[in-house]
């Protein structure tokens, strides 16, 4: 399943927001320092989905907070 995924990375809290069919707003409680963000955001993809984290793949941007990622399951 791909998802298109928007980041708000140095968020107080994480949290999940769905904006529609395969699109979330993710906010995360981490940096976006050396993939500290990207790797919070597959933690919690990981347990909203519960697949493990090697299942969460980034596709596209993983320098940009516009993201396509695939779940797999």
């Amino acid at each position: 399943m791909l998802l298109t995924v928007k980041v708000v990375p140095s968020s107080k809290k994480a949290e999940i927001v769905k904006l529609g069919e395969g699109m979330y707003k993710i906010k995360v409680d981490a940096v976006a320092d050396k993939g500290k963000a990207n790797l919070r955001l597959i933690e919690i993809l990981s347990k909203h989905f519960n697949v493990n984290r090697s299942g969460i793949r980034i596709v596209k941007g993983l320098s940009s907070r516009d993201k396509l990622v695939e779940v797999l399951r």
